[in-house]
């Protein structure tokens, strides 16, 4: 199991990058990476809370995880620091052995000059998951996070 770290400064205030976490409508736009499009069946932002959300190719060559064109996944949410910290743990809904299991993913906020630092940990990747596709995905959608709460 492996983990990638990506970190974003984002010229915006904590308080508004934390909403953005723990916001269906706000998630669905940011997370999918370049390529996909989000989609968020559940989400319940508290401590113990869960959500489900899948993230579906646009181009038909697209391989998915869950079906032919779609990553499926579900989780719950850990542990919520205000404005300092969301954790996650999710698990893609998949037959494949070789990309199953919990996978933990930590947003660390923290002050930066004109806006806030983020940090995306996401450990204990799974063996069938490419880390530079991983990380590539996870950079791709924190930048659609900054774009999103980004002010002037």
């Amino acid at each position: 199991m492996s983990s990638i770290r990506i970190s974003r400064r984002v010229n915006a205030p904590r308080a508004i990058v934390y909403r953005a976490l723990l916001d269906a409508r706000a998630v669905a736009t940011w997370m999918a990476p370049t390529g996909m499009t989000s989609r968020v069946h559940a989400f319940d932002a508290r401590e113990g809370g869960s959500f489900r959300i899948s993230l579906t190719y646009d181009a038909s060559t697209g391989t998915g995880k869950t079906t032919a064109h779609t990553d499926a996944f579900h989780g719950r949410f850990v542990k919520l620091v205000t404005n300092e910290q969301v954790v996650e743990v999710v698990e893609f809904e998949t037959k494949d052995p070789a990309l199953r299991g919990e996978m933990t993913i930590t947003y660390t906020l923290a002050d930066a000059d004109g806006g806030s630092d983020v940090l995306a940990v996401h450990d204990r990747l799974p063996r069938g998951l490419s880390t530079a596709d991983k990380e590539g995905g996870w950079r791709s959608s924190l930048a659609k996070l900054a774009a999103l709460v980004e002010v002037g």
